[in-house]
């Protein structure tokens, strides 16, 4: 098999299509199938650095490693990062290009980005034996199909079957299922294969005649029914999509080495980005994440993380409305832990001056670190290696603030001042011996008897998520079935399904 390809689409976003794809990864790899991802336009503010030093999608980083693989720019030619409700800065093969408002998107460019992206399917096409991919939103966005290039548009021209995922703790999946597919034309509707459903409680049994009522309404099968699996704590990819203030970010079920746990606050700013940085943390026993947008849940907090986020002024502009920075300035003055991570060890600092995101000229900082900030048009995109606590650290950089650091003590590529730290490196803390250095050094700050697990591994625990993806494909879908349509691709004669598009 040389060539093979799937559609993972989705009735909604969120439906399941990224954690979808990656276990059909994971399992075909397992299989001994050499298999890659892909997605040809993604619209995140979680993304990763690439060996190359190209900027993709977290979702499809994750999906790489799901395949063993090196995830690379051909994964995720396209990436839409919002600056806005209206615009996104435009990512083509790993680097900037330039910003566009959705119309301006919608009505050209993304028109002149389907050759690029059809040639990047067709070169991990001829290098690997499947490509699973992975669509966006729904492929019935109607308004949209003209300009499609991530759901049908692209499955029709690399003839790709599809299946459809729909998520039935939402509700409502057999009509979300039948409309996706009624409102399609004949030609997108003779690849579309089936459905795959997602998150389901209970007795499968009970489902079993609306699947068979489903099927003989659409003449289409369900490939499997996957249930509801806690915990798996995969990458999201356009952003948590409930209202962030109080959400736990699940973590691993063990209790504390030590006598106390220790309590992390995300400051859960605008347009964050990469906020699962903190999933390495949330990944050892005894430690608990959640966001927060009000000062008054940082008072028992033992840790602050302001995160990354694509507009630092605007966040900065949002912790002082909520009352948040001058909480972290009490914090910083008590020597209680405060963390940066790039967009929020910027707003740390004494000054920025932007006049590429933002456009704000000169902006002040907290105060909390002796840096000055200055963005640059171009963006850095690294992967750097180094050395913090005496432990060794490796981490991506993706930013366009140009950081001067004016004192303190030296922290990766940033500083230090008492209990207040900032760096612009994502990911450090899932190097386990610096995570482990640094939460002692948090919970000393924070007088906690807390003591980090000395055997917890982030990659080890994500290599069995991982794993548990590929177990649910494995047990829950018809595998035989999906393995016939990488290889051959979509059934013939599959009935139109009426109205079809408009």
């Amino acid at each position: 098999m040389r060539g093979g390809g799937l559609l993972v689409a989705g009735t909604t976003s969120d439906a399941g299509k990224s954690v979808v794809t990656a276990g059909i990864c994971r399992w075909l790899v397992r299989q001994g199938v050499k298999v890659a991802p892909f997605k040809g336009q993604n619209m995140s503010l979680n993304s990763f650095v690439t060996r190359e030093g190209a900027e993709i999608g977290r979702a499809q980083a994750m999906q790489a490693q799901a395949a063993r693989v090196e995830p690379t720019a051909l994964m995720n030619p396209v990436l839409l990062k919002p600056g806005s409700d209206r615009s996104s800065q435009v990512v083509l093969m790993g680097r900037p290009v330039g910003e566009l408002s959705a119309r301006g998107y919608h009505g050209g460019r993304q028109k002149e980005l389907f050759e690029p992206v059809l040639a990047c399917l067709e070169e991990l096409r001829g290098t690997y034996d499947a490509v699973i991919c992975e669509g966006a939103g729904s492929p019935a966005e109607i308004n949209l199909r003209r300009t499609d290039i991530v759901n049908m548009g692209i499955a029709r021209a690399a003839k790709l079957p599809v299946v459809v995922v729909g998520d039935i703790d939402r509700g409502g999946v057999f009509a979300q299922f039948f409309g996706t597919t009624a409102l399609l034309s004949p030609e997108d509707q003779s690849l579309v294969a089936g459905y795959l459903v997602n998150k389901f409680r209970g007795d499968v049994t009970l489902l079993e005649p609306g699947l068979d009522m489903l099927h003989g309404l659409t003449g289409r099968r369900t490939f499997g029914v996957l249930p509801y699996a806690h915990g798996l704590g995969i990458d999201e990819e356009d952003g948590l999509r409930v209202s962030l203030r109080g959400t736990v970010r699940e973590s691993v079920v063990a209790p504390p080495v030590g006598a106390d746990v220790l309590r992390v606050a995300v400051c859960a700013v605008p347009l964050m980005s990469n906020f699962t940085d903190v999933d390495a943390l949330a990944a050892e026993p005894g430690v608990v994440v959640r966001f927060v947008d009000r000062p008054e849940e940082l008072v028992d907090a033992d840790l602050v993380v302001v995160p990354g986020t694509r507009g630092t002024v605007r966040a900065l502009a949002w912790l002082r409305e909520r009352g948040l920075a001058d909480a972290l300035v009490r914090r910083a003055a008590e020597g209680r832990p405060v963390l940066g991570i790039c967009g929020g060890f910027q707003a740390l600092g004494e000054r920025i001056e932007d006049e590429v995101e933002s456009k704000a000229g000169v902006v002040d900082g907290l105060g909390l670190l002796p840096v000055r900030v200055r963005f640059g048009v171009e963006k850095t995109l690294a992967r750097p290696v180094g050395e913090a606590l005496g432990e060794r650290v490796e981490g991506y950089e993706i930013h366009h603030g140009v950081a001067e650091v004016l004192g303190g003590d030296a922290f990766l590529d940033g500083c230090r001042v008492g209990s207040v730290w900032g760096t612009h490196w994502h990911g450090s803390l899932e190097s386990d011996g610096f995570r482990r250095a640094f939460l002692r050094e948090v919970a000393a700050a924070a007088g906690r008897r807390f003591v980090p697990a000395p055997d917890t591994s982030f990659g080890a625990l994500r290599e069995e998520q991982l794993d548990r993806l590929g177990d649910l494909i494995e047990e829950h879908a018809d595998t035989d079935a999906l393995l016939r349509l990488i290889e051959e691709g979509a059934p013939k004669g599959l009935p139109f399904v009426p109205p079809g598009a408009p």
